[in-house]
């Protein structure tokens, strides 16, 4: 492919794309879905022919687009707001992903016949939620959530990267290197978050003395100088052994409640620039799944999906937050929108950079389980949200926005 052809072909996609949100806000379908079908469709087995089969490629995509997604979603939180639901997010995001992993690993023992280290793998891979897609969803129908569920959920998707992340690395560590001990991996643990929010808050602090210090004739020099931060807090953080998505997020999350004058412009700047980071990831994760391989892990995929849905998650969710006061119903609407997006699809390719011996057949199996949880959740949500009784009636709606 010429390089002119290779630049035509990326912007077909990327209009594509934004038709498919426009299409997918209407129906109320996660627009991830149809982002991972075009890159299907253009893919190999698909009527683009486009062959592409290199996991590093994909994965270092996957990994600068979670960085800015991560980045721009601290930016957009605000931290009066969420703040009271911190605490339910922390456990969530922590202790619930592991919950979530070692369930799945239960089952993946008798369902799949996994040794108990690959089925924990595949449930730590699986256990990281995708909240956009949720509240893409709610958005489209224009739902209010009751309570702190927003709060939460939004925490949450921002939280639990890093976490999902540490136990992939520290897993597939472990299979690759069985001589390891896991008081490496519970190191790893401390490094990773230790290390990442440590840096996280020491460069969000340089980063907003040096936005409010800088004077920069030149206005469209901030965003340039926001990205050089995001690329420089991941790479430093991650050189020095923690999670640079934590940092990133902190980053963001500490720049975006300060007192800059330039918040908001560079908010909706990194907005843009993080839904051409999603879709890029999508399309090239999308490439790189060859749908001829997928009638194998059907049924496989239908079981682990049921579990994950059924079963893992609200199993963790409802254990985790036991001690918060939230309603059962709130907890069991927490519980089903666990959906799964892009960060389970790069994490599957850290197996196979691994050359772990079941890594093609747990990346298929890991995509089918993201697809179907996908279509299941979140064209539901906004019916569960009504059934479960959550949704914030109009009245009190129009009360808190004339407030």
């Amino acid at each position: 492919m010429h390089f002119d052809e290779g630049l035509l072909i990326s912007s077909v996609l990327l209009l594509l794309s934004i038709l498919a949100w426009k299409v997918s806000n209407r129906l109320g379908i996660p627009a991830l879905l149809l982002f991972l079908a075009i890159g299907m469709l253009a893919g190999s087995d698909g009527p683009g022919g486009i062959y592409f089969d290199n996991a590093f490629v994909a994965q270092s995509v996957g990994v600068v687009a979670l960085a800015f997604i991560l980045f721009a979603g601290g930016l957009d939180t605000q931290w009066k707001t969420v703040r009271p639901a911190l605490g339910a997010a922390l456990v969530l995001s922590t202790l619930g992903v592991l919950l979530t992993a070692v369930v799945v690993a239960i089952f993946a023992l008798f369902i799949l016949h996994f040794s108990f280290l690959d089925g924990l793998l595949l449930g730590a891979i699986i256990s990281a939620t995708d909240a956009a897609a949720v509240f893409s969803v709610l958005g489209a129908r224009s739902l209010k959530l009751s309570g702190k569920l927003l709060p939460l959920l939004e925490l949450e998707s921002g939280m639990n990267d890093p976490m999902a992340v540490f136990l992939t690395i520290g897993l597939t560590s472990l299979l690759t290197n069985p001589q390891e001990s896991v008081f490496t991996v519970i190191v790893l643990f401390v490094q990773q978050m230790g290390v990442g929010a440590v840096c996280g808050l020491l460069l969000g602090w340089g980063a907003i003395l040096l936005i409010s210090r800088l004077k920069l004739d030149e206005e469209g020099l901030y965003p340039v100088l926001t990205i050089a931060l995001v690329l420089f807090t991941y790479g430093l953080t991650a050189t020095l052994g923690g999670s640079g998505f934590l940092a990133v997020y902190l980053v963001g999350l500490l720049l975006g409640n300060s007192s800059i004058q330039r918040v908001d412009r560079l908010t909706r700047f990194h907005d843009g620039l993080a839904w051409l980071m999603q879709i890029g990831m999508f399309l090239v994760l999308g490439l790189l799944i060859f749908p001829s391989r997928l009638p194998a892990v059907i049924v496989s995929g239908l079981l682990i999906t049921g579990v994950a849905v059924f079963i893992a998650r609200p199993v963790s969710v409802l254990i985790v937050l036991l001690p918060v006061k939230m309603s059962l119903r709130e907890k069991l609407f927490v519980s089903w929108v666990g959906l799964r997006g892009a960060v389970p699809i790069v994490l599957a390719t850290f197996p196979l950079l691994a050359d772990l011996h079941n890594a093609s057949f747990l990346f298929d199996l890991v995509f089918f389980v993201v697809f179907a949880s996908v279509l299941l959740q979140g064209t539901s949500v906004p019916l569960v949200a009504k059934w479960l009784g959550v949704v914030m009636p109009p009245e009190v709606v129009e009360h808190n926005s004339q407030e």
